[in-house]
């Protein structure tokens, strides 16, 4: 006999898939808990003859032999002890529960808003028919779990699962009619007693309500009449502890993710969600519940966002005596939709795009800005919380507040900081840009990842920082590669200071050389071990146009790292002595690392670098990174900017990712963009070039391993397979050359085509080819036969190289001087000739290549 089982306080999400796991396992008996919720008391006294349950006294227990749990990894302790050991199937979405048993044959248990899903997607893929009141008990468990999918933990596939259950003929007005029930006369007894002697208790800015009492009765659903005082306090949380005979009953309700309950209950020996938790305790006092819950109830509570967590800071301001137009240029150069305004150091008002653009259009750009600032503007404090911000700017429709502390202005919060701590981040996870960094220490990481001699050049770098009193941070593809364990001394140096200055002292004591912009403020110095060291001044970056080569100006870690093209490259290692191997991470960019993502900072980065779009395929290609949605349609959508770079900016892009990657990943990836009909006028097919790429780099990959090297221009002729046998499109080729090696050998192509070679080429015989390609390299060869020769005459040139760079032995004018020929005008053919018998013949030796030519009529 098997039979379905779930939790203690059963409600519509347990029930509903006790109804489908009924289903999966037609033999089976679905038997009650002792407790249900008063919701599902009262839906099955209507609907008891529909759906067979059994009760816990209904049922043989002693024949059972298998065990199906639903929306629980648990058996409940009140039943048969001996059912532990049965085989055992579970279906829950509790991913925190981890099931005792040994003995499980079914474990199916994610992270989705409620059990029901998992159930109805097996439901599904075995194409279970579904009856309207099936479907409507389904949707009512999963809307009752999913608090009609606002709660957190809801996923895509609970709506999925919603859409399933409404085609299948879910009735919505039965669903809102059960999920709240009203309260008995006895439940709103204890209703208004727990109202009565509660306590209210602000734990990190949330404010939770405890009420514990003591009645003789029992007095059935707690769970909803703690939920019913969530909802009419209107507090953050609620826990309601009463005494019903020998029995406490414990019972959380929260309503928000920054309240976790399970601390609180796993201390008393319960159970549930973050924000729905309970426990039972039998033979317990009340006042030593009351101290465990007001001992563990802190750690149940994440601290509120505060105006200090998320605010920008420092402050850019503008003077009241600051130009209109001059505040307008500022806008646009730092992105920002308002400044603070500024006098002797105190808030003065402020100035919005708005007033600004309003001044502008009746020619006032000359103006001051006090004339149209907002005076005696709002503000906050830094412990001001984040709802009340949000309420603040909803309420005066302000989009930005200014956070003051004794007088002075330390940071500024926008409309665009409370949606990115609204929207950016989970209970568990961190906006994508808070003004408070994660923090880790890498040190024993960097130990591990770095030879000694990196260690030891960073450390003398740290001497002349702190001699300095500037912050030093390691930086850049180092600090990724060292999370994704590959090898990079590529040292990346920001100081927030002068790079410059930090560089001169480091030349003057440990020698090497020193190169510097002025302009930029940045420094390389070439160690004298041999390496080199990028130095570089913490600087933020403007745009005048999109595309434009960056404006700098000095500036702080937060800021550098802000300008910086991906999430994934903004990790900053301290290596001054006091915070050496401390890892400043303010985007989240180490959890994009691990989770394999690329994100843009910002939605106009593409905009004003439009190579980072290449950089974001060679990241793809390289590291098997992938764009996330955002950022995947922003590259989308500002492809043709990179019509509008330079080509030296573009080939540098393109070679890399030719060259540190798989060429046939990377060709994949330009091709899913359509970046070669961004690049080029006419481009051929995308099939064909996919083709071209992968016979290359086969190619690559053969002559390779026989021994023959390919210089860094490989890189253009993978280029030169996108495009289509014309020569006005070759013609466009040489100018992506990066240096006179790439230049040559697309010159060489264009001369190959405007002399239609090809057609010459394909009527003459393998070893014929080497008067034509005796003195050009592979590398220049196969690119143009690859990507333009027809089959059978690529099997010919190929055939030919291969014979031509896996030969030995060949025959040399040394050879024929020592054999007694003497040097002369035949020696170039005498040589010719035996380099043809070796083609056609690779196994002949010098020896008989000397027989060979003395049988021709040539003269010693």
């Amino acid at each position: 006999m098997q039979v379905i089982l779930s939790h203690n306080n059963l409600d519509f999400d347990a029930l509903a898939s006790m109804i489908a796991a009924g289903k999966l396992f037609p033999d089976a008996s679905a038997v009650l808990p002792s407790r249900t919720t008063s919701e599902v008391e009262h839906f099955i006294t209507i609907y008891k003859n529909v759906f067979p349950f059994l009760r816990p006294n209904e049922c043989s227990w002693e024949e059972v032999t298998e065990v199906i749990l639903v929306d629980t990894s648990l058996i409940d302790r009140q039943l048969p002890e001996y059912l532990y050991s049965l085989p055992v199937h579970i279906y829950d979405h509790h991913t925190e529960q981890e099931p005792p048993m040994e003995n499980i044959i079914t474990y199916h248990c994610e992270g989705v808003g409620a059990t029901i899903t998992l159930l109805s997607e097996k439901l599904r893929a075995e194409n279970f028919s579904v009856t309207p009141l099936e479907a409507t008990v389904f949707a009512l468990g999963l809307y009752s779990d999913t608090d009609s999918f606002t709660l957190p933990g809801t996923t895509p596939r609970d709506l999925q699962a919603g859409a399933y259950f409404l085609t299948e003929g879910a009735n919505l007005k039965v669903v809102d009619q059960f999920r709240e029930v009203p309260l008995t006369q006895s439940q709103q007894h204890l209703f208004q007693k727990l109202l009565e002697e509660s306590d209210v208790h602000t734990v990190h800015g949330m404010e939770i309500m405890t009420s514990f009492l003591e009645q003789d009765e029992y007095t059935g659903h707690l769970a909803h009449i703690t939920r019913k005082l969530l909802q009419i306090s209107g507090l953050d949380g609620v826990i309601a502890v009463v005494r019903m005979g020998r029995k406490i009953f414990v019972t959380c309700r929260a309503q928000t993710e920054h309240i976790d309950f399970r601390p609180v209950v796993k201390k008393l020996g319960g159970g549930g969600h973050p924000q729905a938790a309970s426990a039972t305790l039998k033979d317990k006092q009340l006042h030593d519940v009351r101290g465990i819950i007001e001992e563990t109830l802190p750690k149940a509570v994440l601290p509120a966002l505060t105006a200090r967590d998320i605010m920008t800071s420092p402050v850019r301001v503008i003077a009241p005596e600051t130009a209109v137009e001059t505040a307008s240029k500022m806008l646009y150069r730092y992105g920002h939709s308002g400044f603070p305004v500024a006098d002797s150091g105190r808030l003065a008002g402020i100035i919005s795009r708005r007033d600004i653009d309003k001044a502008l259009h009746h020619g006032l750009g000359h103006a001051p800005v006090k004339g149209f600032m907002q005076h005696d503007p709002f503000w906050i404090t830094e412990d001001a919380r984040l709802e009340s911000i949000r309420t603040m700017m909803m309420d005066e429709q302000i989009g930005r507040l200014p956070v003051l502390k004794e007088g002075e202005m330390i940071g500024i919060v926008s409309r665009t900081d409370v949606i990115q701590a609204m929207h950016g981040f989970s209970v568990y996870d961190r906006p994508a840009e808070f003004s408070s960094p994660i923090k880790r220490q890498v040190a024993k990481t960097m130990e591990h990842s770095f030879p000694p001699v990196l260690l030891e050049l960073l450390k003398q770098v740290q001497k002349k920082c702190d001699e300095l009193d500037v912050k030093a941070f390691l930086i850049g593809g180092i600090v990724r590669d060292m999370f994704l364990n590959i090898p990079n001394e590529d040292l990346d140096i920001v100081v927030e200071g002068d790079a410059v200055t930090a560089g001169e002292k480091l030349v003057e004591e440990y020698g090497g050389k020193l190169r510097s912009h002025d302009i930029f403020r940045t420094a390389t110095w070439s160690h004298p071990g041999g390496y080199k060291i990028d130095l570089t001044s913490a600087r933020t970056e403007y745009y005048d146009f999109p595309a434009a080569l960056p404006n700098v100006e000095p500036s702080t870690i937060k800021e550098d790292l802000y300008r910086r093209d991906f999430t994934v490259n903004t990790l900053a290692v301290s290596i001054n002595r006091e915070t050496y191997g401390e890892l400043t991470d303010y985007f989240n960019g180490l959890k994009d690392i691990y989770a394999k993502r690329l994100k843009v900072l910002y939605n106009l980065s593409f905009v004003e670098d439009p190579t980072r779009i290449l950089r974001a395929l060679r990241f793809e290609s390289r590291f098997g990174f992938r764009m996330e949605p955002q950022t995947k349609f922003l590259a989308e959508e500002n492809m043709h900017l990179l019509g509008s770079v330079s080509y030296a900016r573009l080939s540098d892009e393109l070679s890399r990712l030719f060259l540190n990657s798989d060429p046939r990943i990377g060709t994949e990836r330009l091709i899913a963009f359509s970046a070669g009909n961004a690049l080029f006028k006419e481009t051929a097919a995308h099939t064909l070039t996919s083709l071209r790429v992968r016979r290359l780099s086969r190619y690559e990959t053969l002559f390779k391993k026989c021994g023959c090297s390919f210089p860094s221009s490989i890189w253009i002729g993978y280029w030169l397979q996108f495009l289509p046998p014309k020569l006005e499109a070759v013609q466009e080729l040489p100018a992506y050359s990066l240096n006179k090696q790439d230049e040559k050998a697309s010159l060489t192509w264009v001369q190959w085509l405007e002399e239609n070679r090809l057609q010459e080429w394909n009527y003459t015989e393998t070893a014929s080819l080497h008067k034509i390609f005796v003195h050009i390299p592979v590398h220049i060869i196969l690119p143009f036969a690859t990507a333009f020769a027809p089959e059978k005459l690529l099997q010919k040139i190929t055939r030919y190289l291969y014979r031509r760079e896996t030969a030995s032995d060949w025959l040399t004018g040394k050879d024929l001087i020592q054999a007694g020929y003497r040097p002369g005008p035949d020696f170039s053919k005498i040589l010719f000739a035996a380099d043809i018998k070796k083609l056609e013949y690779p196994e002949t030796t010098k020896a008989e290549l000397l027989d060979f030519v003395s049988d021709l009529s040539f003269s010693k």
